[in-house]
């Protein structure tokens, strides 16, 4: 399985960039896919996630209402729709894949429910 992630650059505050990652391989059959990102010097946080199964997404508080995830209908292609991007937004941004079943709660925005990364892109906003 591979993860490809594109879309990263460098913006102003306030401008909207999208993501795009494509999985690859045998066995696509995940059962939820992510966005992480991670800032110099900080620890990897989950930005979004959604279920393979019903769609439903999951959002950090700090990018709720401005991000959105979304998928395509095969379901080997997510999507970060980024809005009103923020100078905090900088990082480098990760898919990532799995096939756990999903445990409930926020479970789908930890770093270690996922077995399959994609490499980083880099989303750079200037103020």
């Amino acid at each position: 399985v591979q993860l490809q992630a594109s879309g990263g650059g460098l913006v102003q505050a306030g401008d909207s960039l999208r993501l795009s990652c494509v999985a690859s391989g045998f066995n696509l059959d995940f059962s939820s896919l992510g966005w992480f990102r991670q800032a110099p010097g900080k620890e990897r946080e989950g930005v979004a996630s959604i279920r393979s199964s019903n769609g439903v997404a999951m959002y950090a508080d700090s990018v709720k209402g401005r991000f959105t995830i979304s998928r395509d209908n095969a379901k080997t292609t997510i999507y970060l729709h980024m809005n009103s991007l923020k100078p905090e937004d900088t990082a480098a941004y990760y898919c990532a894949a799995t096939r756990r079943p999903y445990r409930g709660g926020y479970a789908l925005l930890l770093a270690d429910e996922y077995d399959y990364w994609g490499q980083g892109t880099l989303v750079t906003v200037s103020s």
